[in-house]
């Protein structure tokens, strides 16, 4: 942390800045206990400042640049997946500010994919994916979140959405994603086999330069923004 003064003085352990964060010192197995206490700190500190900016996008350019996001979308699964019917599709409920891809989903429901919605169903443990439908009753889940109900059908998707706080890529083309910090994502994907093609959904402004990568962090197979698309590492 900077002094006081402000006066820059080197490198800070722990750090609140991600320039504090001394190449040197940051190594990516995490074997230090004190280093993830600190990229967790400074995690922290950058997924808040990351909210405050995206709360602040005018609901027009909300719309906006959700209109653009989804054009990305499609044009990346068509390429990359062909038709989409009867491919297994997760997408994603919009809060805190994210981009409303809702209608997209039901593009892909009419496009004959079937959609799912993540949903808690045990604390610190993977998500579970409910079958969504447009016209379906949904329930409020874990954080007041709409789920599909306990009795839709539950699925494996081949290809999940995963909406970013921040994010960043790697030098080897790899996308890494900054996310609420509950680690339900991250635990989802490890769990699952075979892994989801997982498409990281956020704001072009939102890059850092690293998310300085744990053990637990699991890289993304591209990344979409209103600026275009990243990645595609499968």
């Amino acid at each position: 942390m900077s002094d006081p003064d402000d006066t820059p003085r080197g490198y800070a352990s722990p750090p609140c800045l991600a320039s504090e964060i001394a190449p040197a010192y940051f190594d990516p197995l995490a074997v230090d206990p004190q280093q993830a206490r600190d990229v967790a700190r400074w995690r922290r500190a950058e997924r808040a400042r990351l909210l405050e900016a995206r709360r602040a996008i005018s609901v027009a350019e909300r719309e906006r640049i959700a209109q653009t996001l989804a054009g990305h979308l499609m044009r990346l699964l068509v390429e990359r997946f062909g038709g989409l019917e009867g491919r297994v599709i997760s997408g994603y409920w919009p809060i805190k500010g994210e981009f409303d891809l809702r209608p997209l989903m039901a593009e892909w429901h009419e496009a004959g994919a079937i959609v799912a919605l993540p949903a808690v169903e045990e604390k610190a443990a993977p998500l579970v994916f409910r079958r969504w439908t447009p016209e379906m009753r949904m329930v409020r889940g874990d954080w007041n979140i709409p789920v599909p109900p306990p009795e839709a059908e539950r699925l494996t998707p081949e290809i999940a959405l995963a909406p970013l706080v921040g994010w960043a890529m790697g030098e080897d083309g790899t996308g890494w994603r900054l996310g609420y910090g509950g680690g339900y994502f991250d635990r989802t994907l490890a769990a699952l086999a075979p892994r989801p093609f997982t498409i990281g959904v956020g704001l072009s402004a939102a890059r850092l330069a690293s998310i300085y990568p744990q053990p637990h962090d699991i890289p993304l197979d591209a990344i979409v923004t209103e600026a275009g698309i990243e990645g595609e590492t499968r």
